[in-house]
């Protein structure tokens, strides 16, 4: 088979190594226009790019896909099926019906739970049990194809988004490469997603990194697992902004916003059901600090209270 391939960060890279190492013929690759990052914001290339340039795979970086002229390259490639994976742009259905074998997603959760933009952090930010690989036979809906291949895994009581990530790249790797021989062989049925269960997983805001301690504890505590390595949580203290990187839920009451214990086993905080123990904060220009380190360079006293946001 010859296998085109869209995607665009490290999730993606993953599994276009599984499918170059198991012996694919890749004529192109399509990946998002290169960004600017870092403290220079100078222009940098996806982790795809740099993988198909390694191995001297043409590239190909639309800003869309809804002309002629922006299709051409996949066209000139007479690829037979399409591997998308994190790519970041809408296929139209021109793309969609070009392969023979049409176009096949890898999606990180177990659909029709968690269609969209951020299906790993909000798996764990809901609390979910656990996730998974969908492989999808992609149609102009959003994650909304018929099913290939569905595969679970557990989520951790200490997964973050940046652990759970690396996990289902790995799966999303394997299961494609299970799933391409099966495709052209026609030895897999799709089966239609499920009309019960479907959730939405919207993209994650930087806004959504202020915490507030009026929230319960347990709730805080995913959503900082959630969002490591980005955005992080957000607090303030007497004005100033403090990161938080890491917490446990455990019972308790108080103030919410109530520093209870402020000790080498970590900054206890009432919250509005239970009480959160933060293990891991970060001043502003400071490094990421297990509470003991955070502690040496910045006094915190019970009875403190950490700023509320307003209503």
């Amino acid at each position: 088979m010859r296998v085109a391939f869209a995607g665009t960060p490290e999730f993606a890279a993953q599994a276009l190594r599984a499918i170059l190492a198991a012996g694919f013929d890749v004529p192109l690759v399509l990946t998002q226009p290169d960004r600017p990052a870092g403290r220079g914001m100078q222009l940098l290339p996806s982790p795809v790019k740099q993988l198909a340039l390694e191995h001297g795979i043409p590239v190909d970086q639309p800003e869309k896909l809804r002309t002629p002229e922006q299709q051409a390259s996949l066209r000139a490639a007479g690829a037979d099926v399409i591997v998308v994976a994190a790519y970041g742009l809408i296929l139209p259905q021109a793309v969609l019906d070009l392969p023979r074998f049409g176009c096949i997603n890898i999606h990180a959760s177990l659909l029709p739970r968690w269609r969209g933009a951020a299906p790993i952090h909000r798996a764990i930010e809901a609390g979910d049990a656990q996730t998974g690989i969908t492989i999808m036979q992609m149609d102009a809906g959003l994650d909304t194809g018929d099913m290939l291949l569905r595969r679970a895994i557990s989520i951790s009581a200490d997964d973050t988004t940046g652990s759970l990530h690396d996990k289902l790249a790995v799966l999303g790797g394997e299961m494609v490469i299970e799933a391409l021989p099966r495709i052209a062989l026609c030895e897999i049925a799709p089966a239609p997603q499920p009309a019960e269960g479907v959730t939405y997983a919207s993209k994650i805001a930087k806004s959504e990194a202020n915490l507030d301690f009026r929230d319960p504890a347990t709730l805080l505590a995913q959503r900082l697992r959630a969002f490591n390595p980005f955005p992080g949580g957000v607090v303030a203290l007497d004005g100033a902004a403090i990161k938080l990187w890491k917490g446990i839920a455990e019972a308790g009451s108080g103030e919410p916003g109530t520093i209870i214990e402020a000790s080498e086993s970590g900054v206890v905080v009432a919250c509005g059901e239970g009480r959160l123990r933060l293990l891991e904060l970060q001043k502003p220009g400071g490094k990421r600090l297990a509470a003991a380190d955070f502690l040496r360079g910045l006094t915190l006293a019970p009875g403190q209270r950490f700023d509320l946001p307003t209503t």
